[in-house]
């Protein structure tokens, strides 16, 4: 099904894949995994034929598909063969209904109408997005586009899926109903898969065979059923072993109803009475929540539930229709770029300059702050070494790590972090906490809005559950023990 032969890719001066041979036969289920950085999204590109003929990239080489050289095929041919989800899923969304965006290629093939008609049917269904055909894109959160961006590549059948982190903005059951679908695809229909994915714990139970990466290459092919052999390896590449995920229901994670805790200070933010919505939709209904100084706090929620409305209105990027937003006098007093740090899903959103160095101390210069929050953030974030990149050239990891950066330079009050997962392997990761939880009890407030319940587990003090728009559960996160075995949550 695929060839690779000596595959190098290049971007500019910079080297990302290097001299890798690679067969893959027809009906397998290929897991790639690797550190952020190590070329695991320039792989899937090469291989569903996007590099050379759509991304600007140098390739030497080749990469056969299905018997077409992806250098000197037409254009026209490739997306037949190959269908490839992206880590942004907002990228290739641009219809005015979900059923007008999953039906869009089957139109473009030719097919007859009621062909159209029969693959978005199967596409909605397949990713449980029937509920959303009438919806705009562009209203839906982040989890729901991801779903709408799998159907309009489920749509056009093809005879390989390339998916790059297909469950980063997933819940637990959006989890199970794109693995559960990716699954019966390859299984009964004998669809090649090859999935990128940082959840190794979803995936894994589907694989017939994993690839690690790092440095540009292939460390390891591994056979799924000697992985425990392998538990070294992983660890060595800052990646999670793959267990699976302790449980599917966060309701286990904190007590029933709302607990509230005595603080001895007055809390930083509070919302009181909040309602909020989109285009006559409402989204949040009567929030009170409060965020005192030094918490660190994990939102929580299946998609769509309004965590990332909360946090748009939090950091005053959203007004509510009703309900106050309260902040303390000292945060008050503060300019709004140093009150609240909001890292989006998409941090390709938020970058600006020229250089990893020159985003990362924009806030800090601005501000007129100390040096060393500079200093101090990219160490925290490892991106020293890529100091001089140009951020769009980067990976969807590191381009989250140094949106995070020029954040943490700036020293707000409230740091909200919706997704940080995205693109992170575990060792990235829990640097990254680990510094969150040290600024957190030096007074900075920390909100992490997550689908990772072992990131939860691991370093959340306080958990809020969202449902439907509305808080359900207010509380501290239960201890390890009374969950599931240890190493769960290693």
């Amino acid at each position: 099904m695929i060839q690779a032969q000596n595959l190098t890719v290049r971007y500019g001066s910079s080297t990302v894949l290097k001299d890798i041979s690679l067969h893959i036969e027809r009906g397998e289920f290929v897991l790639v995994a690797g550190p952020s950085g190590c070329g695991k999204t320039t792989l899937a590109l090469a291989l569903a034929g996007l590099i050379p003929c759509r991304v600007k990239a140098s390739l030497s080489g080749r990469v056969m598909l299905d018997g077409l050289d992806t250098r000197s095929a037409s254009p026209h041919l490739l997306p037949q063969k190959a269908g490839i989800v992206f880590q942004n899923p907002a990228s290739q969304l641009f219809h005015l209904t979900v059923e007008d965006e999953v039906g869009f290629a089957p139109r473009n093939f030719g097919l007859a109408s009621s062909e159209i008609r029969e693959r978005i049917r199967f596409a909605l269904d397949a990713a449980g997005i029937t509920h959303l055909k009438g919806r705009g894109p562009r209203t839906l959160s982040s989890g729901e586009k991801q779903r709408v961006a799998i159907a309009s590549v489920l749509s056009m059948k093809p005879d390989l899926l390339v998916l790059d982190e297909p469950t980063a903005n997933l819940d637990w059951s959006g989890v199970d109903a794109v693995m559960r679908t990716l699954g019966d695809l390859n299984r009964d229909h004998g669809m090649t898969v090859v999935l990128v994915e940082h959840r190794l714990g979803a995936v894994f139970p589907h694989a017939s065979r994993i690839l690690l990466m790092d440095g540009g290459g292939i460390a390891a092919d591994l056979d799924p059923g000697r992985v425990e052999d392998e538990r070294e390896r992983f660890e060595s590449l800052g990646l999670r072993y793959p267990w699976r995920a302790l449980t599917r229901e966060w309701g286990r994670y904190v007590p029933e109803g709302i607990h509230a805790k005595s603080h001895k200070t007055k809390p930083l933010l509070s919302l009181r009475g909040i309602c909020a919505g989109y285009r006559g939709r409402t989204v949040l209904k009567d929030i009170n929540l409060s965020i005192h100084p030094g918490e660190l706090v994990a939102l929580v929620g299946r998609n769509g539930a309004g965590k990332t409305t909360l946090a748009r209105i939090a950091s005053g990027l959203h007004r509510p229709k009703r309900g106050k937003v309260i902040w303390a006098k000292p945060a008050k007093r503060l300019p709004r770029g140093r009150r609240t740090g909001l890292l989006w899903g998409d941090a390709a959103l938020q970058l600006l300059t020229d250089s990893v160095f020159y985003e990362v101390s924009f806030a800090q210069k601005n501000f007129h702050l100390p040096c060393e929050l500079t200093t101090r953030a990219m160490k925290a974030t490892d991106m020293e070494p890529l100091s001089n990149r140009v951020p769009l050239s980067l990976s969807v990891g590191q381009m989250q790590r140094t949106a995070l950066a020029s954040f943490l330079s700036a020293d707000p009050a409230l740091l909200i972090l919706d997704e940080p997962t995205i693109g992170q392997d575990w060792r990235h990761l829990s640097m990254l906490m680990a510094y969150l939880r040290s600024l957190s009890r030096k007074g900075t407030a920390v909100l992490i809005i997550t689908h990772d319940d072992k990131l939860v587990c691991r370093f959340a003090e306080r958990v809020v559950h969202l449902e439907n728009g509305k808080i359900t559960a207010d509380g501290a996160v239960k201890p390890l023990q009374a969950l599931g075995r240890p190493e769960a949550v290693a």
